[in-house]
């Protein structure tokens, strides 16, 4: 049985935040370099829809084991929807149901704002994410752009 993982809500600019999207950054670098010289031709475009402001964030959330920051979550506005990003809990916790507290935590989130539907963007080489994502009730949608520039993309919804 998982232990229950405290989830506060922060701001972009925390510093357990951003330590932990560094390190979502590195890994997804890791995953996928050979497959972003494949789709440099658009990269300024591919680029901006990677890219998440401070101002489009409605919502960040770091997951914490004690006082040991495991976790990471936000939720962008996307017209009549949020957008999960930046989904990360760190190698040593994950299978421990930090993610599933994340879940909880950002779709609680997303109903205090009123949104009845969330979506998110994940890649064909995280299949532990859409395993989870599927096994937590987020269905298979259309690519979306702009993530159809990626032809790896796999986008996920659910309603809430």
């Amino acid at each position: 049985m998982s232990r229950p993982y405290e989830v506060r809500e922060t701001d972009w600019a925390d510093s357990a935040g951003q330590a932990l999207r560094k390190a979502l950054g590195v890994e997804m670098e890791e995953r996928y370099a050979d497959r972003l010289s494949e789709v440099m031709a658009d990269a300024d475009r591919i680029g901006a829809a990677l890219a998440v402001e401070a101002e489009d964030v409605a919502y960040v959330g770091v997951a914490y084991d004690e006082h040991v920051p495991v976790g990471h979550v936000a939720l962008r506005r996307r017209r009549d929807e949020l957008e999960i990003k930046r989904m990360y809990v760190t190698r040593s916790h994950r299978g421990a149901g930090v993610s599933v507290a994340l879940l909880r935590a950002v779709e609680d989130a997303a109903r205090a704002r009123g949104v009845t539907r969330i979506v998110l963007q994940t890649g064909d080489r995280q299949p532990d994410a859409v395993r989870l994502d599927e096994r937590e009730g987020y269905a298979h949608i259309p690519v979306f752009p702009p993530y159809d520039l990626l032809f790896f993309s796999i986008c996920m919804g659910k309603s809430l």
